[in-house]
């Protein structure tokens, strides 16, 4: 009996101290907003040097600048917080794979569909973004030609939408511990181009990214001027230290919105072979001397000059991406031990592109394999880059053209709605799209409202109650 009596005192005492713990955890995030400058200053480089995170990360400036450029209040953007500290852990070992490997969505349903299908993250590609979801409402392709604030407002969409999964779910009882449990707020990786601009518009998209809740972005080291998707000809390099101020740009206005954002760094040196100057030492062994009717130097491409921009780029991002011309397990290797070599905690990132043509280039069981072996090698966030738009192009065609033929319903039924009934088995549930986008959530919100009753909530009556 007394050793019960010590339990229950123990368990008593220990979620009194973890109340406590909490609200002095929001006492300091309350006040924090009411510290001097000197103290905030103090508080940022303690978080910099103590904080495991932040133990591989370069900064070329103070906690004193981040401090004076943050403005008297400091507001807290959750979904972007929450998304990063969660992308941090998948990479680094808490992934169901031991790495992270996803797919570009292109819609908020689609990443939804990729949430309740064991998806751990979200990749938002400009290639997706640029061809069919920008503010511009057109399509275009992949150079930069779409609005500036397409991707952010993409990635808010998202979360819009991951917000209202959650709450359907909420709403049913389903706990958080309960077994059945999807947890909708996957992070979103976003695609930040080369910036839009010079470091300045670099800047202010990363905030923007923030703002709307992406947990990470990544910066390529292309001219934005006439940036060219990865796979295209035409790309032209800028010198590696306006590249690295790009990346400083992106932490920096990380730190001011105090979010821990995963920054990840592409180079596109494999193969582009023109570059805006050679006045960059770094950029020295690979210039020709060769000059093109526009001015730019022309460069000796190729794994090199990857590897030489990847080291360079290293200490200011957490991943480091080589864009490939294929899928090359030997050039994959070879990059990524060059830069493990100097930086061996460094975690690369890895496009699985539908650009290439990947039964050309391997084998069935080397592509079976292929995501295995080059997280062994330290590729930890790996994307399909294009996989919504091409899933969501393709089967649409399928679909229009069988019933552009003639048996019209056979199409739907035996492609689109038998499918989806046998899909349930495995979670899926669009089958029934009426609760799907919360029509049951907003019949309870109807009743709370009406006092417990309602003769006009939605689901009630309706076909889908009848026959699904």
């Amino acid at each position: 009996m007394k050793i019960s009596n010590y339990i229950v005192k123990f368990i008593v005492n220990l979620v009194l101290i973890l109340v406590i713990y909490n609200l002095i955890k929001i006492t300091i995030n309350i006040g924090s907003n009411k510290m001097n400058r000197k103290e905030q200053a103090k508080l940022l480089k303690a978080e910099w040097q103590d904080n495991p995170r932040w133990k591989d990360v370069k900064r070329t400036y103070s906690a004193e600048d981040v401090v004076r450029l943050r403005g008297s209040v400091q507001p807290e953007y959750t979904y972007a917080r929450q998304g990063a500290e969660k992308l941090w852990r998948l990479i680094n070992g808490s992934s169901k794979k031991g790495y992270v490997n996803c797919m570009g969505a292109i819609t908020a349903g689609q990443a939804m569909q990729q949430a309740k299908a064991g998806i751990e993250a979200i990749y938002l590609s400009g290639w997706q973004v640029a061809a069919d979801g920008n503010t511009s409402e057109t399509m275009y392709p992949d150079q930069s030609l779409y609005a500036y604030d397409s991707v952010p407002t993409m990635v808010r969409r998202i979360n819009n939408t991951f917000k209202r999964a959650d709450e359907i779910q909420w709403s049913r009882g389903i706990e958080n511990d309960d077994k059945d449990f999807i947890d909708y707020f996957l992070p979103i990786v976003a695609d930040a181009e080369a910036g839009f601009g010079g470091v300045l518009n670099s800047f202010e998209l990363m905030k923007n990214m923030i703002v709307n809740g992406a947990a990470g972005a990544h910066f390529e080291d292309q001219l934005a001027a006439v940036k060219k998707c990865g796979h295209m000809g035409g790309k032209v390099l800028v010198p590696t230290q306006e590249a690295v101020q790009k990346l400083v740009s992106a932490r920096l206005a990380a730190d001011v919105m105090d979010v821990p954002t995963v920054l990840l760094a592409r180079t596109d040196a494999e193969a582009a072979n023109l570059l805006t100057s050679d006045v960059d030492s770094y950029d020295a062994p690979f210039v020709t001397g060769k000059r093109t009717s526009e001015g730019f130097f022309v460069v000796k491409n190729g794994l090199e000059q990857s590897i030489s921009r990847g080291l360079a780029y290293a200490p200011y991002a957490d991943l480091v991406w080589c864009e490939t011309g294929k899928p090359d397990l030997g050039f994959a290797r070879e990059f990524a031990e060059a830069i493990l070599n100097e930086n061996p905690s460094q975690l690369l990132a890895y496009n699985c592109s539908p650009s290439f043509n990947w039964k050309k280039n391997l084998t069935d069981s080397e592509i079976n394999t292929f995501q295995e072996k080059i997280a062994e090698m330290g590729y930890k966030y790996q994307f399909i880059t294009l996989a919504g738009i091409h899933n969501m192009w393709y089967n649409m065609f399928d679909l229009a053209y069988d019933y552009a033929k003639g048996d019209g319903m056979k199409h739907y039924v035996n492609k689109v709605q038998e499918p989806e009934f046998a899909a349930s088995k495995k979670g899926y549930t669009f089958a029934s799209h009426q609760q799907e986008v919360g029509a049951g959530y907003f019949d309870d919100v109807t009743t709370v409202i009406q006092g417990g009753k309602s003769s006009v909530t939605a689901l009630s009556g309706s076909t889908e109650e009848e026959q699904f």
